[in-house]
């Protein structure tokens, strides 16, 4: 990736835990001062809009793109219209600056990744032996046989000191703290 903006992945099979690491992850960097932003990438057909909302409506009139703006959030969305789903580096330029974007899936991407696994995972079959950019695991089971590091997938923090560790991380710009 050639973006300024450190990037680090969590990937695993469905049901490995992904979301709940991601989500973790958010919450451990925010605390430590940080601002991160996340990409998902979705499988299947998936819609953040509601059918007879006024936005869906817009889109399904053929709008290119529609952004939802209140006073709290606004959001964006574009409808590719048989376009080609844009690569990962495009979707990161889109994004606005921060400190670090934690990557939930894109297997097949080159960024450093964790490899989420647990009992209950929809395939038992690791990624790691055939993904390069996989530089750890984190697991709900001890694994013993692994040449790559390997963390308790509740170790929140441990995880996150290794991410920085890896990616070099610098100290976040702004501090959510207040200053006595």
């Amino acid at each position: 990736m050639s973006t300024k903006t450190p990037v680090f992945g969590i990937t695993g099979w469905k049901n490995t835990g992904k979301t709940t690491l991601v989500t973790r992850l958010v919450s451990e960097f925010t605390q430590r001062g940080y601002c991160v932003s996340t990409i998902k990438h979705a499988h299947h057909n998936f819609d953040i809009d509601q059918k007879g909302r006024d936005s869906y409506k817009h889109r399904d009139a053929g709008a290119h793109e529609v952004a939802l703006v209140s006073g709290n959030r606004w959001a964006l969305m574009h409808e590719l219209r048989g376009a080609d789903e844009p690569t990962l580096e495009e979707v990161i330029e889109r994004l606005s600056p921060c400190d670090l974007v934690l990557i939930e899936g894109y297997k097949r991407e080159s960024h450093p990744k964790i490899e989420s696994r647990r009992v209950e995972g929809n395939s038992k079959e690791p990624l790691a032996p055939q993904d390069p950019a996989i530089v750890a695991i984190a697991s709900d089971q001890p694994l013993l046989e692994e040449n790559l590091p390997v963390f308790d997938i509740d170790t929140i923090e441990e995880i996150a000191d290794f991410i920085a560790d890896y990616i070099k991380l610098p100290v976040p710009r702004k501090t959510n703290q207040s200053v006595s």
